[in-house]
């Protein structure tokens, strides 16, 4: 069995960014990821503005008047284009209006008095008070998105600050996905003697939908050889990535495998962790190469095949398969951001794989942990805040300082 970081270099080194980019408008860009680099075609701000409502005077005026009463010249909403300040004069203005010419300081109105055309300035601003210079947060030509970026609102809001009405961006990673077990039913069916119902099917897709992936669901697949050849081949023509879930264990029931390895290959088959060893990856040939060695990437149609379990094929998933489609996609920065975090719980029993531990923090600031960490109880996502990434062969003794990824990083 592959160590999790072998596993992980494994897949990643696979994955080249997809071919295929369009314009799209920035309203409708959000997750996508950026093809190029979004560069400034301006100063942000585009002029000098204030940061204050108050009033816009020559600090030189103050001292060389020996008075700090001023007569008003003026008055500076946002958005309109002021006169120059006359000497000796101070100008009314308010928030994100431009600083007129000849300004050089703000002083908030309240330390002023004001009495019908004039002002009385209560306070002895030092030059450049209160303004925000031209330039200040942006400065023309400079790249304020690098290509790879994934976008967030508050990239998207950066973006139109510019006045980027579009963004280049890849296109959307195309995956295929199907479920394998004669006992899988869907909600809303019957559950017959010896069934359960398909939760993976919501979970995983759910999961892809959250990436921004474009996803063509096969639907339930039955536990049979030729069924999921058949199936591989029609989903590796139009598609990037086949994700299965299920079939991937050593059982006279799980066909995935050699389908895989007959209709293309296995370059990966388990993982030394916990929940989720039975992970494989791997790639499927199109159609054009059947029957014959595919030496290009184009060629194939990456395959990564999850463990049946719930809670095994959502951790892997997670882990694994995230990781692999955002880099797909382009993205520069995949791996997860983990916290050190104390552990108010002590696990004795320590086992021979990376464990990926249910976990969630306590008002404390501690980790609290779920009391079953069994494969199949779906709960514990639920309940949880994230994965304690816990050491082969470690027992976790209370006060410990442990490794946790919240799931604020695996979801998003």
């Amino acid at each position: 069995m592959l160590a999790t970081a072998e596993a992980l270099a494994t897949l990643l080194s696979a994955a080249s960014p997809i071919a295929g980019t369009e314009s799209i408008p920035t309203l409708e860009a959000l997750n996508r990821v950026l093809a190029a680099d979004v560069t400034s075609p301006l100063d942000v701000p585009p002029m000098n503005t204030s940061s204050m409502d108050g009033y816009a005077i020559r600090t030189a005026d103050l001292t060389a008047q020996g008075s700090s009463r001023l007569p008003v010249s003026q008055r500076i909403p946002a958005g309109h284009a002021p006169e120059p300040l006359k000497p000796g004069t101070a100008a009314r203005i308010f928030t994100g209006a431009t600083v007129p010419p000849g300004a050089d300081a703000i002083v908030m109105q309240e330390q002023t008095e004001a009495a019908g055309a004039e002002v009385t300035i209560l306070y002895s601003p030092q030059p450049g008070e209160w303004i925000t210079a031209q330039g200040a947060d942006i400065r023309s030509g400079s790249v304020i998105l690098p290509a790879g970026t994934r976008l967030t609102p508050q990239a998207l809001g950066l973006a139109a600050s510019v006045g980027c009405a579009e963004l280049v961006v890849r296109r959307r990673v195309k995956v295929a996905v199907f479920f394998t077990g004669d006992e899988l039913t869907m909600p809303g069916e019957p559950l017959k003697p010896g069934a359960i119902y398909n939760s993976n099917r919501f979970t995983l897709r759910g999961l892809l939908e959250k990436l921004g992936c474009e996803v063509t669901d096969y639907g339930i697949v039955a536990d049979k050889l030729d069924a999921t050849r058949a199936t591989l081949r029609e989903a590796a023509e139009a598609h990037d990535l086949i994700l299965t879930c299920g079939g991937v264990s050593v059982g006279e029931e799980d066909h995935v495998k050699p389908a895989v390895e007959a209709e293309g290959r296995l370059a990966m088959w388990q993982i030394a962790m916990k929940p989720g060893k039975p992970l494989a990856f791997g790639a499927v040939r199109r159609a054009a190469q059947r029957g014959e060695t595919a030496t290009e990437p184009s060629a194939e149609t990456f395959f990564i095949g999850l463990p049946g379990n719930p809670v095994s094929s959502f951790a892997t998933f997670l882990l694994f398969v995230r990781p692999f489609v955002l880099s797909l996609a382009g993205v520069q920065t995949v791996a997860p951001r983990a916290l050190s975090l104390r552990a108010d719980f002590t696990q004795s029993k320590a086992d021979r794989r990376n464990e990926f531990l249910r976990a969630r923090i306590n008002p404390a600031g501690g980790l609290d942990l779920f009391p079953n960490q069994s494969s199949a109880v779906l709960t514990s996502t639920v309940w949880g805040d994230g994965l304690i990434d816990n050491p082969p062969n470690h027992a976790i003794s209370a006060g410990e300082t442990v490794r946790f990824i919240p799931f604020s990083e695996l979801l998003n």
